[in-house]
């Protein structure tokens, strides 16, 4: 079974952490101060409405957001160089995610997380920071339209391959399936942040600690039955 297939394991993995963005990017855009913890181009859209003046947007935290991003995608990258198997990859890149947001999630308990204040401002770091990780490790594990963090590309496959626009409507399900897992996502973080944005973190660690525990291991032993099967007999 190809990752094309909505039925493969890994698949079903990215479909789980495109969820998990959404719920991070409630926490952070509608918790936080209209801030993105892993879209990025949202963020620098943000950051030049603010650095133009715009009324009620801020400066400082899209900067904050872009920077631990990156520092996240530059440890997300070095680890691809040094683990060769893409499931291993993910494998370590979600423990990371783990711990970052177990420590966002105790932070958000323990102190009185405002926005546009340094508290707010250190879950902003922290989720980002997953989310770079975690981006650089999709991007090695290059599965067709399942970045886990954005729909651009995705919507643009959906609508650009469909029966209306002349094509066979190949990866519908899977595209669709993205942007259904991103939206559900928001709501579910949206609905929890009217009680406490700790209990949204809490559901993104508890969903990211499930993706490691049964979600990669499958996917995992999927890639090694795959590879099993391409050998050559002899």
């Amino acid at each position: 079974m190809s990752p094309d297939s909505i039925r493969h394991p890994l698949t079903r993995t990215l479909l789980v952490l495109t969820f998990t963005t959404g719920v991070i990017d409630a926490a952070s855009f509608l918790g936080l101060g209209n801030v993105f913890a892993a879209n990025m181009t949202g963020n620098v859209v943000l950051l030049g409405f603010g650095v133009a003046g715009a009324a009620g947007l801020p400066v400082v935290g899209p900067l904050v957001s872009l920077g631990a991003f990156v520092a996240g995608a530059v440890l997300g990258g070095r680890m691809a160089s040094r683990l060769p198997a893409r499931t291993l990859h993910l494998s370590r890149s979600m423990l990371i995610e783990i711990g970052v947001l177990l420590v966002a999630t105790v932070w958000s308990l323990l102190v009185d997380v405002t926005a546009a204040r340094f508290s707010g401002d250190v879950v902003i770091a922290l989720l980002a920071f997953a989310m770079g990780v975690r981006n650089a490790t999709i991007r090695r594990v290059k599965v067709a339209d399942l970045t886990t963090t954005v729909l651009t590309l995705t919507l643009t496959g959906l609508a650009a391959d469909s029966p209306l626009a002349g094509g066979d409507g190949s990866g519908s399900w899977r595209r669709g399936a993205a942007v259904v897992a991103m939206l559900l996502g928001a709501i579910a973080g949206a609905l929890l942040l009217k009680v406490d944005i700790a209990l949204v973190l809490g559901l993104a660690a508890a969903l990211a600690i499930l993706t490691w525990l049964v979600l990669v291991p499958a996917a995992s032993a999927a890639d090694r039955a795959a590879e099993a099967a391409e050998r050559p007999r002899g």
